[in-house]
C-alpha cells in the first residue's frame, strides 16, 4: 500500500510552492466577480479566505514565485505558514483509493477553514472529490474504461457537482463582500 503524506519540509514546501502556482492562476480582477470562469472564481475565493485567515493569525500569505527561506528564521517562519495553510500534528482526514494510495488531509488550517465555507462539508468534499480527481489512475488500475468507472461513481460525481455549485455560489458571495481584501497580485 502507498500512503502519501505531507510532512517533511521539503516536501511541505513543495506542496506550498504548487499551491502558489495554482493561486497564481486565481486572480482576482477588480471587475465583477461574475466574469471569471468558474474554476478561477472558486479558486479566487479559496485564495481571498485563506490569506485573510494567515493575516489574522499575523502571518504573511505566501505568494507566487517566492522562494523558500533558506536561514534557519526564514524556514521556521515558512513553517509556520505552512502549518497555519495546511493543518498540523496528524491528519484527521484519509481515503486509500483502489489503487492503493491513500490521500490524507487535515481538518484544521486556513486552507481547511476555506473548504468549509466554500464547500459547507469539508469531509464530504475530501471525499468525493479524492474519488472523482482519481478516476482515471483508477480506470487504469482496473483495466476498464473510464465510462464504466464513471458510473460505478455515479453518486460520488453528483455529490461533487452539489457541492462544487455550492462552492461557486459562496465564491461570489466572498468575492462581492471584501473587494478591498488586496488580492495576491495587488489588484483587489
Amino acid at each position: 500500500m502507498h500512503t502519501t503524506t505531507v510532512r517533511p519540509r521539503a516536501a511541505v514546501l513543495l506542496t506550498l510552492c504548487a499551491l502558489l502556482l495554482v493561486g497564481g492562476c486565481a486572480r482576482v480582477p477588480s471587475a465583477t466577480p461574475q466574469v471569471l470562469p468558474p474554476d478561477d472564481m472558486i479558486r479566487a475565493a479559496q485564495q481571498r479566505l485563506t490569506d485573510r485567515c494567515l493575516t489574522h493569525q499575523g502571518l504573511t500569505p505566501p505568494r507566487a514565485g517566492q522562494r523558500p527561506g533558506t536561514t534557519r528564521a526564514a524556514m521556521k517562519r515558512d513553517e509556520r505558514v505552512s502549518d497555519a495553510l495546511f493543518g498540523a500534528g496528524r491528519t484527521e482526514l484519509s481515503l486509500t483509493l483502489p489503487t492503493g494510495y491513500s490521500v490524507r488531509a487535515h481538518t484544521d488550517g486556513c486552507l481547511a477553514a476555506a473548504q468549509r465555507t466554500l464547500y459547507g462539508d469539508q469531509r464530504r468534499w475530501f471525499r468525493v472529490s479524492t474519488v472523482v480527481n482519481n478516476l482515471k489512475p483508477e480506470a487504469a488500475h482496473r483495466d476498464r474504461d473510464l465510462a464504466s468507472v464513471r458510473a460505478m461513481h455515479r453518486s460520488e460525481l453528483a455529490d461533487w457537482r452539489r457541492l462544487r455549485a455550492h462552492a461557486l455560489a459562496r465564491s461570489k458571495s466572498v468575492l462581492r463582500a471584501s473587494p478591498n481584501v488586496p488580492s495576491p497580485h495587488g489588484d483587489g
